[in-house]
């Protein structure tokens, strides 16, 4: 019976996180540890989001920035391993309450640095990458602190829902892989991830045509708006979780 909520939720993150680039994990996560149990949860979503992002790469193949994807996975994917192989030694709830509290700090922070007309280049993607391809391991969905950082660089719509997702897939197999050999990742797991991609999946292709519609300008404010809510979400599971 609990397929019967799981799926229809997860089409539902799919939509979210094809029009945003991110958000299938805030949504999903709660539900998978309500379901499955907190230390189930981090591997079903690990494979599930490599799914989801796959599907994402695959609908804006043609625009995406490679030289940003390679710059952000070279530092993400060793540090993603380090991150994965420790998580389990810190405490996850003070990691998701600075999160939280980094996201609601940055969209301001973004437009006061859009004022003065800094942006950042694609190879300062790799610093990036190693911050949050560590803090990947450690916790089950960072996808939102990603966004800002491709912004800066001037990507925008499928372009940054692209380069993004190809970022995120090189994170996701690692973390994946760290996890089957430590043992985390058993097959209920796996056939669990796979349940809960194909239904992150399905609705990936329906954000399509909600992207195509969207003018630059909006996609950026409903961005932030998005941002803004996932820090909300996280400052509040930091200090729900750590009570």
């Amino acid at each position: 019976m609990e397929w019967l909520i799981i799926l229809p939720i997860a089409f539902v993150a799919g939509i979210v996180g094809g029009v945003v680039g991110f958000g299938a994990g805030v949504i999903m996560v709660p539900i998978l540890v309500w379901s499955f149990g907190a230390k189930a949860a981090i591997p079903i979503m690990a494979i599930a989001a490599t799914m989801a992002n796959g599907t994402r790469v695959f609908i804006w193949w043609r625009e995406v920035d490679w030289r940003a994807a390679f710059a952000y996975s070279i530092t993400a994917v060793p540090f993603a391993i380090l991150g994965s192989s420790t998580y389990v030694v810190l405490n996850a709830h003070a990691v998701t309450l600075t999160l939280g509290i980094f996201l609601i700090l940055v969209v301001p922070i973004r437009y006061g640095l859009a004022r003065i007309n800094v942006k950042i280049s694609r190879w300062h993607l790799s610093i990036v990458g190693a911050a949050i391809g560590f803090l990947t391991g450690l916790v089950a969905s960072t996808g939102p602190l990603n966004a800002p950082f491709f912004l800066m660089v001037g990507l925008t719509k499928g372009a940054y829902i692209a380069t993004e997702a190809l970022g995120s897939i090189a994170v996701y197999l690692t973390k994946t892989a760290v996890f089957s050999i430590a043992g985390i990742t058993t097959v209920e797991n796996i056939l669990r991830g796979l349940a809960v991609g194909s239904g992150l999946m399905a609705g990936s292709f329906v954000s399509k045509a909600i992207v195509e519609k969207m003018a630059p300008g909006d996609f950026q404010f409903v961005m932030d708006i998005v941002v803004l809510g996932a820090g909300a979400a996280m400052l509040v599971s930091g200090i729900y979780g750590g009570a």
